[in-house]
């Protein structure tokens, strides 16, 4: 299933390891307003854990998350 979504910003942080992937997604967050969308591209597999964590403890919404071609594409609203 592709769903698309409207992002507001994309962080690439293809190469890093956690928990930068995260920490660059949350640096990317504050800039956006409340139901604007994040789109966050990783590399690093420990990040499927991290983000859907991070989802539940923040209040903010994975919209998406999928991997594809040794990428891991995540969609996050903030709250």
């Amino acid at each position: 299933m592709c769903e698309e979504f409207e992002v507001a910003a994309v962080v690439d942080a293809t190469g890093l390891t956690c928990p930068l992937p995260l920490l660059k997604a949350k640096q990317g967050l504050k800039s956006l307003a409340a139901g604007q969308a994040l789109k966050v591209i990783a590399t690093d597999p420990g990040s499927v854990r991290d983000f859907n964590s991070f989802a539940e403890l923040s209040g903010n919404r994975l919209l998406s998350s999928r991997a594809e071609a040794q990428q891991y594409i995540y969609i996050i609203e903030k709250a």
